[in-house]
């Protein structure tokens, strides 16, 4: 599976349980972890962990077996890992904090993705 439709089956999975304000950054010139960051909120700590078993159960069902998950004991801020792709989950709160948008750059709503 490559980038693409691999960041198409995250941002379905994220749509799939209400994920709200999807971002996606292409962070290939500033990361040597990954290639593409997603990044979505849910706007409690049930559905946080939802959002991320929903990344995971579909990506699994593609054959994309996830390097790793963190975070989905407290729910607050859970992390996929998917190597080329990975997704961070977070309630708006924490989002806010941290502002990811401001560290990686330009984002982009993850519909101008879509096709």
């Amino acid at each position: 599976m490559n980038i693409e439709q691999l960041k198409q089956l995250v941002i379905e999975a994220l749509e799939d349980v209400k994920g709200v304000d999807i971002r996606v950054f292409d962070v290939q010139d500033k990361s040597s972890v990954t290639d593409m960051m997603v990044v979505a909120s849910g706007n409690t700590a049930r559905q946080v962990k939802a959002l991320a078993d929903s990344v995971v159960e579909k990506a699994k069902q593609a054959g994309v077996r996830p390097l790793g998950m963190e975070g989905e004991q407290f729910g607050e801020w859970v992390l996929v890992d998917l190597g080329d792709l990975v997704v961070h989950i977070m309630q708006p709160s924490v989002r806010d904090f941290y502002n990811l948008e401001k560290l990686w750059g330009e984002d982009s709503p993850a519909a101008a993705h879509k096709k």
